[in-house]
């Protein structure tokens, strides 16, 4: 089994989590059960399907885990621009969050690759 902790992409993942929660925090208090919801569930998908593939004993089965996370990153990434268009948010009090998120897809990426390189 992996250690899921020293996966960089997990690091970066949960660091984002970590982010888009203190950004939703100034979210409007009447949407707290539409867009803060989705954005916070899907960042938090991130991480959680790394670990969730990592637990994995197949490679398939963990490259399907990663692109899953994968995935969830970019609704992150679409729902903090939407978030940001609607008004919620500043664009500098979720720059944080978007440049952990385009750190994290390299970083994914860069597993996938390696995931999909092992023999």
């Amino acid at each position: 089994m992996r250690d899921y902790r020293k996966i960089r992409a997990w690091q970066l993942a949960d660091d984002c989590a970590v982010a888009v929660y203190e950004a939703t925090k100034r979210f409007p208090r009447e949407d707290v059960y539409g867009l803060t919801t989705q954005l916070r569930r899907a960042v938090v998908s991130v991480a959680s399907n790394i670990v969730e593939g990592a637990a994995r004993s197949t490679k398939k089965d963990y490259l399907h885990f990663l692109c899953m996370s994968r995935g969830s990153l970019s609704e992150v990434q679409y729902q903090l621009h939407l978030a940001v268009r609607l008004g919620f948010v500043e664009g500098k009090d979720v720059e944080a969050a978007q440049s952990l998120v385009t750190e994290c897809f390299r970083a994914l990426h860069g597993l996938v690759v390696a995931v999909e390189s092992e023999t």
